[in-house]
């Protein structure tokens, strides 16, 4: 019985022995081959809203443009000075010119130029004279065109606009 024990106990220290060599060589080799893990954490794009005319702005209540990741819509830009009064009352050519100033300001504030823009659309409320006049955005995109529509409206929101553009620009970081 005593050889019986001694021969059991023998293989118990033998097996625990070889088991904890071999949980301490798995584990070098673990340390040895293992390389730092690295942990990507997206965090939501927090929109940023610009103000061009702030008083206007809140009093309409919108924002003229707003930047979401790489994506920034600029809300429709028509001739007006910081009050809201129509500039350049009756002349299409200079409302449009007055309209790319101000969208001008606005690609600036964001770091961007009219070659970042992607979507144009016009709205005005007398087609045949805007084709007379829409050579002018050769002058602005000189690069290229972007995708975009040109609509006829009956009105603006004020009588004396003529024309209203906006935007979508791809800001490449």
């Amino acid at each position: 019985m005593k050889k019986t024990l001694l021969l059991c106990f023998t293989v118990l220290l033998l097996t625990t022995m070889t088991s904890l060599i071999s949980c301490k060589e798995n584990a070098e080799n673990t340390q040895n081959q293992s390389e730092p893990v690295e942990t990507t954490i997206k965090v939501a794009d927090v929109p940023e809203y610009f103000l061009l005319h702030p008083e206007v702005e809140k009093a309409y209540g919108y924002s003229h443009a707003v930047k979401i990741g790489n994506s920034i819509k600029i809300s429709g830009a028509v001739s007006m000075d910081d009050q809201g009064n129509p500039t350049a009352v009756g002349d299409l050519k200079q409302q449009m010119k007055n309209c790319y100033a101000d969208l001008e300001k606005i690609l600036n504030h964001y770091g961007c130029t009219f070659n970042d823009v992607v979507l144009e659309n016009i709205f005005t409320t007398n087609m045949p004279a805007f084709l007379e006049v829409a050579a002018y955005r050769a002058e602005i995109y000189k690069n290229h065109f972007p995708t975009g529509s040109w609509i006829g409206v009956k009105e603006l929101a004020i009588p004396e606009f003529l024309i209203e553009i906006e935007m979508e620009v791809h800001k490449t970081e």
